[in-house]
């Protein structure tokens, strides 16, 4: 199976809300609950489920952004995701650039690995987005 990574970075098959990993209303609501507790957003357990930004041949793709000015920008580009742009980082991805270190650091307790893995590790899209730069010959 091909990795699934988001326009914006995010890596979709490891994200507790994609549609693969969602296991009923208990699995959503704790999607809920660990967002609030690390990002200190709140979305409706019953919004916690996705389809992803590239969701193939789905008629009624179900996201948790669908206001997200990252995909329509990459789509009209022509590009697979933002580490192809030659305006990286831009205004528009700036305001999607997870690091973990901050988030880490700006949480009031400390975060366990298992948290970690589950509610940092899929949006840390900078070192992801960086790194596919490099092996694009477009690091500066």
């Amino acid at each position: 199976m091909k990795e699934e990574l988001a326009c914006c970075g995010y890596k979709c098959q490891i994200c507790p809300a994609y549609k693969d990993n969602v296991n009923g209303e208990e699995s959503q609501q704790a999607v809920s609950d660990g967002w609030f507790k690390i990002y200190g957003f709140r979305i409706p357990p019953e919004r916690c489920i996705c389809d992803g930004c590239k969701p193939g041949k789905c008629k009624n793709p179900r996201r948790i952004d669908t206001k997200c000015f990252i995909e329509p920008c990459v789509s009209a580009k022509g590009i697979p995701n933002c580490a192809h742009c030659d305006d990286y980082v831009c205004g528009k991805l700036s305001h999607r650039i997870v690091n973990p270190k901050e988030i880490v650091s700006g949480c009031k307790e400390p975060i366990s690995l298992e948290d970690y893995n589950r509610f940092i590790k899929p949006y840390d899209n900078k070192t992801r987005l960086d790194k596919m730069r490099i092996e694009l010959g477009k690091s500066e």
